[in-house]
């Protein structure tokens, strides 16, 4: 069984990102709005945006946690495949860190 991390663009423009074990069953959810309490059901419709396969459920939900937790600039890098991008977001996003450390210890 393989599994999918996918995110999806709101109508609000936010972004929302997850993992299923079938993607167009959950895509559907999404837009059924099957779940009131679920963050798509005020902000549909919602557009599949981005998606990628991995092999185990744990790699799936490791990869989904590690996107929600990126800036709104790296999903769009992601997105867009541009991955040189997402590089020079993290230095910039390290130098910012470094930056505010130094700052803190004086």
């Amino acid at each position: 069984m393989s599994y999918f991390v996918y995110v999806l663009k709101c109508a609000d423009g936010s972004y929302y990102t997850g993992s299923t074990s079938d993607l167009s069953k959950r895509i559907d959810e999404h837009q059924q709005g099957v779940e009131p309490s679920a963050y798509t059901f005020r902000r549909r419709p919602v557009q599949l945006v981005w998606s990628e396969e991995v092999g185990t459920y744990n790699e799936a939900l490791l990869h989904e946690h590690q996107i929600k937790g990126w800036s709104r600039a790296k999903k769009e890098a992601l997105m867009r495949d541009d991955f040189q991008a997402i590089h020079e977001i993290v230095k910039r996003e390290r130098r910012q860190r470094e930056k505010n450390k130094r700052l803190a210890s004086r």
